[in-house]
């Protein structure tokens, strides 16, 4: 090499070196930064700093409890309790209720046992664990609220639930709403990339309109949780969550945990009855369609309209009257959504869903129509149309319906067929966890949006108003 061509290549690296520290420093994240652009591949998690007592903490309480659910005067756990009150051996991840009150609203307890699950075992899973916030695309905040909630409607002091006074779930609400507001990754985002587990429509019921901003996977977007009560003049009072603390765009909807065993279609016998519906007759709200059905329907042949109680009588009567019935019938009761409809799949029963306006969990991905019946509130309601409606589908369509929804079962399990009812351990490829997390990637590219624009807004309380508004699409 020319000693000419060395000097020059000598003076130009050292004409670079007064520039390297702002290079590193370019390279660096800031806070004022835009969000990294999420993987395609994985949701990346951090999981929010709460005591244990909010989680499995939560369930040891549970556990030491004694006497039965006030609200149906018997303890359908108390086998379960006996045992574990004698084990001489605490586990750290201890066992979810049976009670079909509590069990149904477990999608908490999944998600974050999958979390909880070691790395080197979570091969299957959407989500990847990471412990920096700064590689996170999301903030899980690990607050088991619908066990918090049920515990205070069952065992808390009569009528105390809408009252912030002596309420242990309300205690407990302010203070995981104040620990995550206080953090650094609220304080980064605003919450917008938080999420935040509410499968009960009680859950987090103090709290919402604090944390609006936030992801919410929620059983449904009806968009209220009413509590009836006389007031002093006779009228009902009752209390709404507003449409502008739930939105599709920001919002993910979650299956209810089934309650009944999963029938294979391979184990699937012929069907006896047309029409089978299970459960209370008498609901509020958007619920009153079903009274007026039961009228309609109680006496028609082949159909069986009949009450029930959540214990486990209830359970095999309902597994028997589904597996031996062709439909079930899926109308509204408090809420749009219900455990019924995700029975009715694993117990391979068509479901007849009367409803002029339903969310159910990750449409987009599965096509409700290919499995189900789907029915005008309108229609059904006139007198013998439904019974007829669904004795004119042939036996090759409710074979094809059938069919279908034996390929979606997968898409409803959250438990991770580890044999001992354990939340940690590998999830399905295909569960109910995995989609969850699919569904929250999906909202990413919103958060980014929101996040970046809010730099620029000029509104006096920043971004935050860009969430106070309607957003339901």
């Amino acid at each position: 090499m020319k000693p000419s061509i060395t000097l020059l290549l000598a003076f130009s690296v050292l004409s670079l070196l007064p520039l390297l520290p702002l290079l590193l420093l370019s390279s660096k994240s800031t806070p004022h930064s835009p969000p990294r652009s999420p993987s395609p591949h994985r949701i990346r998690v951090f999981v929010a700093d709460l005591p244990r007592s909010f989680n499995y903490g939560l369930l040891d309480q549970f556990w030491s409890l004694s006497g039965p659910d006030s609200r149906i005067g018997v303890d359908l756990d108390a086998r379960l309790r006996s045992t574990l009150a004698n084990s001489t051996e605490k586990d750290a991840c201890p066992p979810y209720p049976e009670s079909p009150l509590l069990k149904q609203h477990s999608a908490e307890y999944w998600l974050l046992g999958d979390l909880e699950t070691p790395e080197e075992s979570r091969g299957a899973s959407f989500a990847e664990r990471v412990y920096e916030l700064d590689d996170a695309d999301v903030v899980f905040v690990p607050f088991f609220s619908s066990l918090s909630a049920q515990m205070e409607l069952g065992w808390g002091r009569k009528g105390r639930f809408r009252k912030r006074e002596r309420n242990d779930d309300y205690g407990r609400q302010r203070e995981v709403v104040d620990r995550i507001k206080g953090s650094e990754a609220w304080r980064r985002s605003g919450g917008r990339d938080h999420v935040f587990v509410m499968a009960d429509p009680v859950a987090m019921w103090h709290v919402r309109s604090e944390i609006a901003a936030a992801i919410f996977l929620v059983l449904d977007f009806d968009g209220r949780c009413r509590f009836d009560s006389k007031a002093s003049n006779g009228s009902s009072s009752h209390v709404i969550m507003q449409h502008a603390e739930v939105s599709s765009l920001k919002d993910v909807i979650v299956p209810y945990t089934h309650l009944l065993p999963r029938l294979h279609l391979s184990q699937d016998q012929r069907r006896r009855t047309l029409l089978y519906f299970r459960g209370a007759r008498h609901r509020h709200r958007g619920g009153l369609i079903r009274e007026k059905l039961w009228e309609l329907l109680a006496d028609e042949p082949d159909v069986i309209m009949e009450e029930g109680s959540p214990d486990a009588t209830g359970l095999e009567q309902s597994t028997g009257g589904m597996r031996e019935s062709d439909f079930c019938l899926h109308p509204a009761g408090d809420t749009p959504a219900s455990c019924r409809l995700f029975d009715a799949i694993v117990s391979l029963c068509i479901p007849v869903i009367v409803s002029d306006s339903i969310e159910l969990p990750f449409e987009g991905t599965v096509d409700y129509s290919d499995f189900s019946v789907f029915v005008s509130a309108r229609e059904a309601l006139r007198a013998g149309w439904l019974v007829n409606h669904l004795r004119g589908v042939s036996e090759e369509e409710r074979d094809r319906l059938r069919r279908n929804m034996a390929r979606v079962q997968p898409m409803f399990e959250y438990d991770n067929g580890d044999g001992n009812g354990g939340g940690i351990g590998p999830v399905p490829s295909d569960g109910a966890v995995n989609h969850i997390w699919k569904k929250v990637h999906e909202k990413l590219p919103m958060i980014r949006e929101a996040l970046i624009r809010e730099k620029r807004t000029t509104t006096p309380e920043g971004g935050a108003a860009l969430w106070r508004q309607c957003q339901c699409i």
